[in-house]
């Protein structure tokens, strides 16, 4: 089989284009490398295009003989403010539009994976005591300011029990980021009703690993906290440090996507351990693997209006259809983090 990654040469890229080779694969890696201040560890054999994903001409040129293909290539992260649309729009939905286009015009019907994220559930699933389920609309500032974090009852006030999102919990993205990743989805399937094409989407919960990036904007918490500690600083936690989260290792991250190009099925798949961790449970791991002299973890009381407070996934879709199963565990996956090496 022959495999078309965009964003190959990235951290989640760069890991399923190992794990395809390794699986015997021949594959194609489509990377602009704009995010990489040197060029990246491919394994021997991976043919690399440098493009990017609105180049049409280099596009339709990487998909011409594939048998499937594997869409990575994304702006990443919460980004700094709105001033960062037009290039996440730019970037995330006209890459994926060019991508299809250009399989359109090949009439390519194989296999389509893309990538996706747990942020286009926006708050994750809760429950009421009196109302049952309910969806908490966008926490107010107000509470914010005053450390109530966690989001009420829209219609009593009551506090709320979080509970596990599934792949049937209704979109509701708060970001940039989350809105172009719901709309790569949305892209992607329109493709696979009008050409017959087998479309998975995988929502990655919070992908951490060795190769993550370095701290920017854009990266995620995982390599925030872990560029703090290197540097010998303090990581700083937002709001209570108490935010539940789906922490999942990178090579779990590349085996789903392997398991999901071997696959038919069609449709969403939350990508996840199925373990929740606090935010300040990943930051007070991260320093304890550094050892007693790393500092402690500080609570900011800080928040982002885009961040939500809870998102835990249930991966019961993915261990049915695919056999996905993460099998890095929370405290041997962070113990290897804290010394793996970052991208720069």
């Amino acid at each position: 089989m022959k495999v078309l990654v965009t964003g190959g040469a990235g951290f989640i890229g760069g890991h399923v284009a190992e794990q395809l080779v390794a699986a015997g694969a021949d594959v194609v890696v489509l990377d602009s490398l704009v995010a990489h201040d040197s060029p990246p560890p491919l394994p021997s054999g991976v043919d690399l295009r440098v493009a990017d994903l609105r180049d049409a001409d280099a596009v339709a040129h990487a998909v011409s003989d594939v048998d499937a293909v594997c869409h990575q290539a994304a702006r990443v992260g919460l980004g700094v403010d709105l001033g960062d649309v037009a290039d996440y729009v730019s970037d995330n939905d006209l890459g994926t539009a060019v991508l299809l286009r250009a399989l359109w015009r090949r009439r390519f019907a194989g296999r389509l994976v893309v990538a996706s994220s747990m942020v286009v559930y926006g708050e994750g699933r809760y429950r009421c005591d009196v109302h049952g389920p309910v969806a908490p609309g966008p926490r107010a500032v107000a509470d914010l300011d005053a450390g109530r974090f966690e989001p009420p009852c829209p219609r009593c006030g009551a506090a709320l029990a979080w509970d596990r999102v599934d792949e049937d919990t209704p979109p509701d993205p708060r970001n940039v980021y989350a809105a172009t990743k719901l709309h790569t989805e949305q892209l992607a399937f329109v493709y696979g009703r009008e050409t017959g094409a087998a479309v998975c989407a995988l929502r990655y919960h919070n992908v951490y690993g060795p190769r993550m990036p370095r701290d920017t904007p854009y990266a995620g918490v995982a390599s925030i906290f872990r560029s703090a500690v290197a540097r010998g600083d303090a990581p700083r936690v937002f709001e209570d440090g108490g935010q539940l989260r789906d922490f999942v290792h990178v090579a779990d991250v590349a085996a789903a996507n392997v398991l999901a190009l071997g696959s038919a099925w069609s449709g969403a798949l939350n990508v996840a351990s199925g373990e929740p961790h606090t935010v300040l449970d990943l930051a007070t791991a991260l320093c304890a693997a550094f050892g007693p002299g790393a500092p402690r973890p500080v609570v900011t009381g800080d928040y982002r209006l885009g961040d939500v407070r809870h998102v835990v996934a249930s991966p019961a879709r993915a261990a049915e259809v695919l056999g996905f199963r993460a099998r890095v565990p929370f405290s041997a996956g962070v113990a290897e983090f804290a010394h793996a090496p970052l991208r720069g």
